[in-house]
């Protein structure tokens, strides 16, 4: 699934990029809607993000393309693969800018650990 982000001033930091945080949440925020539209009436928490390495600097008026697929499924967590890119407005000259992997648990109303329906 893919998901985009144009990254706007109230975003940088005072070195005139990116603030981090905000990549981290809107990989977060645009990973569980892509499982929740996968598997709807399950009840997803965040548990893991694998490495966080940022390739390249992000800068103001660049917009992102978060490309999101399933690289596994367990019986009670699903993990994606996240990449980030950016697009030029033309959609030609993308880079990879930041990969990662997050792993989200189907848990019940108390927050124990259930099985995915699949």
């Amino acid at each position: 699934m893919n998901h985009r982000k144009l990254v706007l001033p109230e975003h940088m930091n005072d070195q005139g990029s990116l603030f981090g945080g905000y990549l981290l949440k809107w990989l977060d925020e645009f990973a569980y809607i892509t499982a929740s539209m996968e598997f709807p009436d399950h009840r997803f928490v965040t548990i893991a993000m694998n490495n966080v390495e940022f390739r390249h600097p992000i800068h103001c008026g660049q917009i992102l393309r978060f490309t999101i697929s399933r690289a596994r499924l367990g019986g009670s967590s699903v993990e994606y693969l996240v990449e980030v890119f950016s697009e030029k407005s033309s959609g030609a000259d993308e880079q990879v800018l930041f990969v990662t992997g997050i792993t989200f648990v189907n848990v019940t109303e108390v927050g124990e650990k259930q099985q995915i329906k699949r």
